[in-house]
């Protein structure tokens, strides 16, 4: 609660600074930080993609800003109400339609589609300085878990992620202590999985039992939900946190999106990156150490060579074994997918190729 009245007295103070402004015959105005690829910049010192100090004004007697304005201040007084009354967490569907309706007398909506209060939020959470989930805002989640972990639920529901069955347990939407409190973690390491059939597979093999590892997969590219709680992990517990993806760019850029954030949620990078994260692979040079089969091999395509070419300029993948393993991958022409692997043996992820790739330090980031 000490949390949620910090914010509502942030949001009480934006709404006294706007009506300062009318009193003063002012034409009011919020602060808004920029959030374009112009104000963002990767910080080696802590490995993170994070958002500059930048920030435009945006006016209410300004026809071009004039709505959005109005659409600030709709969104900041819902979210105060909802905070104070101790609402349950609203997803940002939910709260486009609270907020939905037409103004009378003018023929016009508050808000048309909910592209138009998505980035309000973002700039909401800046304005605030706290997380969407702060806010009792949510984003639908798409991880699950499985491993020697057991956590108290808001509900008060105390769930065992060793007794999830092959399905697993769902990463929740909010993950702060106060919703998902964390009372047991015993795991020796922590496996991101790219893949939703790996991790599957995995688990049904019981991978985490057989390694005392926590399992997590984001299902592709993460949703806010999972990035955060691998960072909680991060913080949290000083054991080895690796992530495992295909061998492509998109599968480097995942991981990187773990580790260092990313470029669209820049402002969201100090609260759910893992700079700790190693990359695990898959990489060129396990094809000839595993001997992966060249039927498992599929051919690079223009568009894998172009986003290879824009990940090279990362700053965040400047680093020499990163760029040795661009080059490698682009004389190499060909990707290989996580669940190739089991062209070898279904079991040879589990068996084979994690178990070395760990007991090797086979790892880099």
């Amino acid at each position: 609660m000490a949390r949620s009245k910090e914010i509502i007295e942030k949001l009480a103070r934006m709404g006294e600074g706007v009506l300062e402004d009318v009193e003063a015959g002012k034409n009011p105005s919020l602060d808004i930080t920029i959030r374009s690829l112009n104000n963002v910049y990767y910080d080696e010192k802590s490995g993170l993609i994070k958002l500059g100090d930048e920030k435009q004004k945006r006016y209410y007697f300004n026809l071009a800003q004039a709505k959005k304005f109005l659409q600030t201040i709709l969104i900041a007084k819902q979210i105060k109400a909802l905070l104070e009354q101790d609402k349950p967490a609203l997803s940002i569907r939910q709260l486009f339609y609270t907020l939905k309706h037409e103004i009378p007398g003018t023929g016009e909506n508050t808000f048309d589609v909910q592209e138009e209060s998505d980035p309000i939020i973002e700039d909401m959470e800046l304005m605030t300085d706290s997380l969407r989930e702060e806010l009792n805002l949510i984003a639908t989640p798409n991880g699950v878990l499985a491993g020697p972990m057991i956590v108290e639920d808001k509900t008060g529901d105390v769930l065992d992620f060793t007794k999830m069955g092959s399905a697993g347990g769902a990463v929740p939407p909010i993950v702060e202590d106060d919703y998902f409190h964390i009372k047991e973690m015993s795991a020796d390491y922590i496996l991101v999985v790219e893949k939703y059939a790996v991790w599957n597979l995995l688990n049904q093999e019981k991978y985490w039992k057989k390694n005392n590892c926590l399992l997590l997969t984001g299902k592709g590219q993460p949703a806010r939900a999972e990035r955060r709680l691998l960072a909680r992990f991060g913080e949290e517990y000083k054991i080895p946190i690796y992530v495992f993806t295909d061998m492509d760019p998109w599968g480097y850029y995942i991981y990187s999106v773990y580790k260092s954030g990313s470029i669209n949620l820049a402002f969201f990078s100090e609260k759910a990156a893992c700079p700790r994260a190693k990359y695990l692979g898959l990489s060129v040079k396990d094809v000839m150490d595993f001997d992966i089969p060249r039927s498992s091999w599929v051919k690079l395509n223009e568009e894998d060579f172009k986003r290879m070419e824009e990940i090279a300029a990362y700053p965040w993948f400047k680093k020499e074994r990163w760029q040795r393993e661009l080059a490698d991958l682009k004389k190499f022409g060909y990707k290989i997918e996580q669940d190739a692997l089991v062209s070898k043996s279904i079991e040879f992820t589990a068996n084979n190729y994690l178990p070395t790739k760990i007991s090797n330090n086979d790892y880099f980031d």
